[in-house]
């Protein structure tokens, strides 16, 4: 079956696109809102924040400028608070210092209970790992709790649609860098099932890459020249230190690693400052340039 376009209605509750956002989709009783961390005093009054719901802490970590999430859940307290009230809670944790939006999914028909909010908790968590794009900060495994096929599928209904929105909202915390794991490439060829695959074999580094919509992912399993050259600019010392903890000891890459330019790869996987649209390749030897310009790259 095709994929049919959607259409999102993003109000700016404050007039501005930095503040809070509330998100509604047609046909879809889930009601998403975004709340940067200095707006959050002023959701007092709304109703939809003192139901169950399951929330998203975004942030980043200050000595590596990677990104970082929390998933939880907040069910309706005897006060009649609800996910505005654990809000707050974490806004005073100094442990949670790091998160500067929050993102919330409520119904319109206020449908969460406990059991709902403990399986969307769990499976958001288990997407958000998978995906590898931001650092989760879950101690422990969320319980998926115990509900029946029905209301499985009720559910992952909701999760389809929520993924959406929170691409929408600039969070890709669900999207893997690349859509399908690649297939290794043959003797004869370098196409994977999401594109084309592009190496660089040169003394020390042995790197493969490739092309996304998004820029140039090298790939886990490559191999990077550990010695960086002296004329290396301060990019390429950043991009390195940045990502210390994605390569080990022996300059193998131990996670998909995206690039906002070829070039940007290329000067990280041989520590010099290179021209990726000639030195990445294919199987056959053409270039990533030359892939392009004939209209076969992904």
């Amino acid at each position: 079956m095709a994929t049919r376009g959607k259409s999102i209605n993003l109000f700016l509750m404050d007039g501005v696109p930095t503040g809070r956002v509330k998100v509604t989709l047609a046909n879809w009783t889930g009601v998403p809102y975004r709340v940067p961390r200095v707006d959050l005093n002023k959701c007092n009054g709304i109703a939809a924040l003192t139901q169950s719901d399951v929330y998203f802490l975004f942030g980043t970590v200050e000595e590596s400028g990677g990104d970082v999430v929390y998933v939880g859940q907040a069910g309706v307290r005897k006060n009649g608070e609800g996910i505005l009230y654990r809000l707050k809670e974490h806004m005073r944790n100094p442990d949670k210092d790091y998160w500067t939006e929050a993102v919330v999914f409520t119904t319109s028909n206020n449908s969460f209970g406990p059991t709902e909010i403990s399986y969307l908790e769990n499976r958001f968590c288990a997407l958000a790992l998978n995906a590898k794009r931001y650092a989760v900060k879950n101690g422990n495994d969320p319980s998926p709790g115990h509900i029946t096929e029905e209301k499985e599928s009720e559910l992952e209904e909701f999760l389809d649609y929520a993924k959406i929105i929170m691409g929408a909202l600039g969070h890709k915390v669900f999207e893997p860098l690349l859509q399908t794991a690649p297939i290794a490439p043959s003797a004869d060829g370098s196409v994977s099932e999401t594109g084309t695959l592009f190496a660089i074999n040169r003394t020390g580094a042995n790197a493969k890459g490739m092309l996304t919509n998004e820029g140039f992912v090298v790939l886990a399993g490559s191999v990077i020249r550990q010695e960086l050259v002296p004329s290396a600019s301060d990019s390429i010392k950043a991009s390195r230190e940045n990502n210390k903890e994605n390569v080990d000891m022996n300059g193998v890459v131990q996670k998909d690693i995206l690039f906002r330019t070829p070039s940007g790869a290329s000067s990280f996987a041989l520590g010099a400052p290179t021209n990726g649209n000639v030195e990445w390749k294919t199987a056959e030897g053409q270039t990533l340039k030359e892939v392009e310009n004939s209209g076969n790259s992904a």
